[in-house]
């Protein structure tokens, strides 16, 4: 049961989010709260601006969505097409500058957009439909994968051995191991995605995550070749940008994996608190309240992370405070567990652990796991994989059977990132 002072916060958080609650707020801006706004600005600007907005988004507390649409059309777009229009450099690097300081949010209010079929009500379903598509490929996106390789692959395989994107296979406080796992996501992502999808026996999915992966590259050169500078600068650097981003951010939230229930939420996944990206990206660092309901709304992760505080000690997780994910993962590859010891919110066991003792227990959680680990650690994984090669078994001289057994040898992680097992 929650503390006394946690249940007056929960009560408070909850009031704020229920929209029938004479106390409930809804999230405008991200830089600015309601308080911080001179009451003649909200009453006369903000508040109309609220009213309209709540009649377009699909929860009244995400009018903040809006405001981003609405930023990004009349900011990124024109900037884009301008330099289609007349290129200068100093456009180009700035315009990639800017695309890069609002990539963070747009990824993560894509986030909302994927997990949930979309952001706004249904009488702007169409257009919910469409923008992203506009949006996407100015933010470094290719048309669809985020939403392939996210809801249909990473949560259904949450960091395990079968996740492309999975830490499991590499330590993951060495920097030579990292830079492994981002060239394979860099480089290999395009046919990795649609061989797991066919090893799943999804093949409908294989092919729309291929197409539209193949899709996007084919308009990107398309546009290089009808004007290359600005096409760089518009398209291909963010998309760099983006991609190693992604890699960092994903690096930042499962590097820290026990080593003796690495198949659980709580202690595969790490929860940030008091740090900027939950302000400015939709509460991005309640991340295993996210994998435990990926379908919970963004302003209801500091409700449940209260809620639950019992369950997040009982399960042995993680909360850090005043540290981001990029930092984590630049603390990590330094190795400086004294740092990441600092950062961490004592809870459950961890309680009267001395600083030197939770450095040592950190480290533990990086180690990578060797084969026989993770047939001991992922039974389900295990029987999936026990099960494919079964349904082969006896077939020798087919070709499919070979094929099939060659595709799974080179989707294997540990192949592919050149890793020798130790």
């Amino acid at each position: 049961m929650p503390h006394e002072k946690d249940a007056q916060d929960i009560k408070r958080l909850q009031a704020f989010n229920d929209h029938h609650n004479s106390q409930f707020q809804t999230t405008v801006f991200a830089t600015w709260d309601e308080k911080d706004i001179p009451r003649p600005i909200y009453q006369y600007l903000i508040k109309p601006y609220i009213n309209f907005a709540q009649q377009v988004v699909r929860h009244p507390t995400d009018v903040i969505f809006v405001t981003h649409i609405i930023i990004y059309f009349t900011t990124n777009l024109p900037s884009a097409l301008f330099l289609y229009y007349h290129f200068t450099w100093i456009h180009g690097v700035l315009h990639a500058l800017y695309s890069l300081w609002c990539m963070g949010a747009f990824t993560l209010m894509m986030h909302q957009h994927i997990h949930n079929n979309g952001v706004l009500s249904k009488r702007f379903a169409t257009f919910d439909r469409l923008f992203p598509y506009i949006l996407e490929p100015l933010m470094g996106h290719t048309w669809d994968s985020y939403y392939y390789h996210h809801v249909k692959h990473h949560h259904v395989e949450g960091n395990g051995p079968e996740d492309l994107s999975s830490t499991v296979f590499y330590q993951r406080d060495e920097l030579s191991h990292f830079l492994c796992y981002v060239g394979r996501f860099l480089f290999l992502i395009w046919f990795d995605l649609p061989l797991y999808f066919l090893r799943k026996g999804k093949t409908n999915l294989a092919i729309k995550a291929g197409g539209s992966e193949l899709l996007s590259y084919a308009f990107f050169y398309t546009m290089s070749k009808i004007n290359f500078y600005p096409t760089l600068f518009v398209f291909i650097i963010p998309f760099a940008q983006l991609r190693l981003g992604l890699m960092i951010g994903n690096w930042g939230q499962h590097a820290l994996v026990d080593e003796v229930d690495p198949d659980s939420d709580f202690r595969s996944s790490i929860t940030l608190i008091d740090v900027p990206s939950n302000r400015y990206c939709f509460n991005v660092g309640y991340h295993t309240s996210h994998h435990l309901n990926p379908l919970r709304h963004w302003r209801e992760h500091p409700v449940h992370f209260l809620q639950s505080k019992d369950a997040y000690s009982k399960g042995g997780a993680l909360v850090f405070h005043n540290i981001d994910y990029l930092m984590m993962t630049v603390k990590l590859l330094q190795k400086d567990y004294m740092y990441l010891a600092n950062c961490l919110v004592p809870i459950g066991d961890q309680v009267g652990m001395s600083q030197q003792e939770i450095a040592d227990m950190l480290r533990t959680k990086t180690r990578r796991f060797t084969q026989e680990d993770i047939q001991k650690k992922f039974p389900q994984a295990n029987k999936a994989q026990q099960k494919r090669s079964a349904k082969s078994a006896g077939i020798p001289s087919a070709p499919g059977t070979r094929l099939s057994g060659l595709l799974s040898m080179l989707s294997h992680p540990v192949m592919r990132a050149g890793i020798k097992e130790e």
